[in-house]
């Protein structure tokens, strides 16, 4: 159960260490910033500061299951963000989307005993 919990503790950092990148992304896309702007070159350094943690969480949890965590815990961050500092509206096969997301994450818990 431990190793479980570190797991997705891991993957859930890496989650948001991406998160951190990709709105600094969406800020220089917003802005019509180049490819080579401080928030593009920051978005990818930050990038790559997640694969260690995500590194972590793989000797923790099945490949498919930090995979899972990661994805459903970035859609829900990503979603988040883009309606609260983007302005950005979700529909209702957006909120069955993440929902299903949900159920995913449950599904995918492998408790050894």
């Amino acid at each position: 159960m431990v190793h479980i919990l570190f797991g997705f503790s891991f993957a859930f950092l890496t989650a948001i260490i991406v998160i951190v990148g990709d709105y600094l992304i969406k800020l220089a896309a917003d802005n019509g910033e180049s490819f080579w702007s401080g928030y593009v070159l920051a978005g990818c350094l930050i990038y790559g500061i997640s694969a260690i943690f995500w590194f972590y969480a793989m000797r923790h949890v099945t490949l498919a299951q930090a995979g899972v965590a990661y994805s459903m815990l970035t859609l829900l961050a990503l979603c988040g963000m883009g309606v609260m500092w983007f302005d950005e509206q979700m529909a209702a096969r957006e909120y069955l989307g993440v929902a299903c997301a949900l159920a995913a994450m449950a599904l995918m818990v492998r408790i050894d005993a």
